[in-house]
């Protein structure tokens, strides 16, 4: 079976998080990736966070999957030399620099474009490639604060927080490959040559969240955080734990489901309410409809709660942990927890499932420059050559992780 995106060439000059998700994603699909760190500079994310029985680091496993390893000094005159050859034959270059990293070693989208006039660029950074905010350093947390995340998660009267993954990095990465696509796809029917993608990572949660900004400006209301409640209670719902000690969101997000909902909770009196008779004149009173579904969810067991909820058709879902996910039928039922032979460690399989063409884990992170020689053969330089780039030190296997002032 042939992979969707089989014929397509990435290269990657990213780093950390948001830059190297958006090319793991179309790895999933068969892009052919090389993953470019400097010799003895490596990415950070192989030695953040965890490490696994071999010493690698879980979250560069996935991170990394499906990539070839290319040891280059990309700065230095050689290096450059065989990054051209790289982009001259590619159909995609990610990057996530601070913006003028590129511009300064002399590889800027201009440079980038002679050498290759179709080719796609993905510029990822905090604030974006201009603006007054352009040179200001940014991680994934700053970029939470500033979408407007932060400020509505946690409890009206705690501080605002952030949530349990690096959901800004993690949101960039996604709409990163999106980006791509999209420049991709205008490329093949000649609306455009090929172009920079310039993503910003506040802007990728502004866009998901969306609604808080035409609450504002088309009704009035400013979305307030509201603990285990929506920010704006349009719809009945929260999280809740039973009396055996189990959490469960409850949600409904039309009028039929609410009164289903409201049904399951408080029988026909509380559902034929006329203070709940549609979503509107509900969301004025939805401390009364919380109150009733905490009093009927804390009284009673999860399966309790589970038989009630099935009995209406309303939906109450348990909150899994990690180890519960790993083990959830319906999760194993789609495959989504995956490895490879000879790897201990698991992670989640390509999404979304396709028909016809579905993706594939051929591999996790590998060493550092574990395809130096290969990658460089393959543009036709010889052994003899390869060896006095490594001995001059513009190719590499020795490793250090950090990036200094280009993050």
């Amino acid at each position: 079976m042939t992979s969707p995106l089989h014929q397509l060439k990435i290269i990657e000059l990213g780093h950390v998080i948001a830059g190297p998700l958006s090319s793991a994603l179309l790895s999933d699909f068969g892009a052919d990736v090389i993953k470019i760190e400097a010799p003895g500079r490596t990415d950070m994310m192989r030695d953040l966070g965890p490490k696994a029985e071999d010493g690698v680091g879980v979250w560069w496993k996935t991170l990394a999957r499906n990539k070839k390893i290319l040891s280059l000094d990309w700065k230095s005159d050689e290096g450059r030399n065989i990054l051209r050859r790289l982009v001259e034959g590619a159909d995609v270059l990610v990057e996530n620099f601070r913006p003028g990293v590129l511009e300064r070693a002399g590889v800027g989208p201009d440079t980038l474009h002679e050498w290759n006039p179709d080719l796609v660029v993905l510029r990822v950074s905090g604030y974006g490639q201009e603006g007054p905010m352009r040179d200001v350093p940014a991680f994934g947390r700053a970029a939470e604060a500033m979408s407007g995340l932060a400020h509505l998660t946690g409890y009206a009267d705690g501080p605002p927080m952030h949530p349990g993954f690096p959901a800004a990095d993690s949101t960039t990465g996604l709409m990163g490959a999106l980006g791509i696509m999209i420049a991709l796809f205008a490329r093949e029917k000649g609306v455009a040559r090929g172009q920079v993608v310039d993503l910003a990572v506040f802007e990728t949660l502004l866009r998901l969240m969306d609604y808080p900004v035409p609450a504002l400006t088309g009704a009035n209301l400013s979305p307030r955080r509201n603990g285990l409640r929506q920010p704006m209670d349009y719809a009945p719902g929260g999280m809740f734990r039973t009396s055996d000690g189990v959490w469960l969101t409850v949600s409904a997000g039309s009028a039929e489901t609410a009164q289903r909902l409201l049904r399951a909770v408080g029988g026909e009196a509380l559902a034929e309410d006329p203070r709940f008779a549609s979503l509107d004149l509900m969301s004025r009173h939805m401390a009364v409809v919380f109150d009733a579904i905490n009093d009927f969810v804390t009284q009673r067991t999860l399966a309790e709660v589970e038989a009630e909820f099935a009995r209406h058709d309303a939906v109450a879902s348990r909150v899994l942990s990690v180890e519960e996910i790993t083990t959830n039928e319906q999760i194993r039922h789609r495959g989504d927890i995956l490895s490879v032979a000879g790897e201990q460690t698991r992670v989640v399989g390509p999404v979304p499932h396709l028909s016809a063409t579905p993706g594939e884990l051929r591999w996790l992170g590998r060493p550092p420059g574990a395809d130096t020689r290969d990658i460089l053969r393959d543009l036709g330089y010889d052994d003899a050559h390869i060896t006095a780039l490594h001995e001059a030190g513009f190719v590499g296997q020795e490793a250090r992780s950090d990036f200094s002032d280009d993050q």
